[in-house]
């Protein structure tokens, strides 16, 4: 299994872009779950402090791919430095008006600046796709790999945001954050040697590739999906805090990442045929009915015993997150021309912001409204919308892709398919 990881990380500066991005995408996993923490210390409602963090998901859908967008056309080191410092001095903003106790609306307003955050990971996975868009094995691997980061992102940057909310001060979460945010960009964009080069059709791409059937497809199943990701983060704080031990939930959130992860590096190392299509469908199924025990736990269990349970329900349900986002990727690299990869994939984590954005105000509004074991009611309507979405546009996905080949041919990406049309939109 390690051979296949070791193998991928044979081309030279591979380690240097892999790791910098790694530090540079924290900041996702810390800011939303960070505003969350801090403006429920400092403003006392889960309500507030959601609909706050569901305002930079939806800036972070907006503006996102747009910044993509130009990456594609201008070149990753161009773009993402000034990114950057757009969103340190919003996050700055948040932080002096968050602890000055500003009127609301300034938190909103900071928020939505955050939303230019460049999206290293979608540029990792670019630089991936250009170092090995000839071997398909690699390319699934390589893309696992990213996957389990993105999980470990997710493992370290709940427990050090609440970690350091609560027994530090409310705004150190998303302090850090911010800076890892400025570490992380200016190394990443210092490896010069690994950037994509700028495709001559990108500097002259009229059409978003958001108007791509298979990618439409993707990114309203997303959206569901990240309901769900909002939707638990919010109520597991407010489940963790009603049960006396708030600080519990960043562990409790890092063992359902802790899933994923274990998931992401198995998968990586398989070998899999069959319809790339399908798989997706399938992780998007079982991510929904993962979430039934969660919603029975919570109500049946409480106190320490509680969180014991709805923590092993979480590292349960991971499981299906790196599968089915490594499927994602990798329908993505085959949905859109190699010029517009990385806006592709930025589309995709557009979704999931957007999801974000409904689950956490939602979820906000439930547990206010109904308690916090009652708010895990979101997760699962959220994931049953995203049944429908896959299923509904499962035969868009499997139309946007090539034939598949026979089981003895070489496997693509995840799975087997023949080589990939190129730049050719469908």
């Amino acid at each position: 299994m390690l051979s296949s990881y070791r193998r991928i990380f044979a081309a030279p500066g591979t380690v240097a872009f892999s790791s910098t991005g790694f530090v540079s995408r924290l900041p996702i996993s810390m800011t939303g779950i960070g505003i969350v923490t801090m403006l429920s210390q400092l403003r006392g409602s889960y309500g507030v402090a959601g609909l706050v963090s569901a305002t930079l998901a939806v800036s972070a859908a907006v503006l996102g791919p747009q910044v993509s967008r130009l990456v594609d056309r201008l070149g990753q080191a161009r773009i993402i430095v000034p990114a950057m410092a757009l969103t340190i001095g919003a996050v700055v903003g948040l932080l002096i008006c968050a602890r000055l106790n500003a009127p609301d609306w300034t938190l909103f307003v900071f928020a939505a600046g955050m939303g230019v955050m460049p999206s290293t990971g979608a540029m990792v996975r670019a630089r991936w796709a250009h170092l090995y868009r000839e071997d398909a094995g690699k390319l699934h691997t390589a893309y696992s790999f990213e996957a389990v980061v993105d999980e470990v992102c997710f493992i370290v940057g709940p427990i050090l945001s609440i970690g350091l909310a609560t027994s530090v001060f409310p705004e150190a979460g998303v302090l850090l954050a911010g800076i890892f945010l400025a570490v992380g960009v200016l190394l990443f964009a210092g490896q010069r040697s690994t950037e994509p080069p700028v495709h001559e059709t990108a500097r002259h791409e009229g059409r978003s590739v958001i108007l791509n059937r298979g990618l439409q497809v993707l990114i309203l199943t997303f959206v569901a999906t990240g309901a769900i990701f909002g939707s638990v983060e919010v109520v597991t704080v407010a489940y963790s805090e009603a049960q006396g031990h708030k600080s519990v939930s960043s562990v409790i959130l890092a063992l359902w990442a802790l899933g994923s992860c274990l998931a992401g590096v198995v998968f990586g190392a398989l070998k899999l045929t069959g319809s790339m299509a399908v798989r997706f469908f399938l992780g998007v199924l079982f991510m929904a009915l993962s979430m039934v025990p969660l919603l029975l736990v919570s109500h049946a269990v409480h106190g320490i015993g509680g969180l014991v349970a709805v923590g092993t329900a979480l590292l349960v349900a991971g499981i299906a997150i790196s599968p089915t986002l490594i499927s994602a990727m990798a329908l993505v690299e085959r949905l859109v021309p190699a010029s517009q990869l990385t806006e592709g994939m930025t589309w995709t984590t557009t979704g999931l912001a957007l999801g974000v954005a409904v689950g956490s105000s939602a979820a906000g509004w439930v547990v206010d409204a109904f308690g916090a074991a009652a708010g895990y009611a979101v997760p699962l309507a959220a994931g049953v919308l995203g049944v429908f979405a896959a299923l509904a546009g499962l035969g868009r996905l499997r139309a946007g892709l090539p034939a598949e080949q026979p089981a003895a041919a070489p496997a693509g990406p995840a799975s087997g398919s023949v080589d990939r049309p190129v730049d050719a939109e469908r």
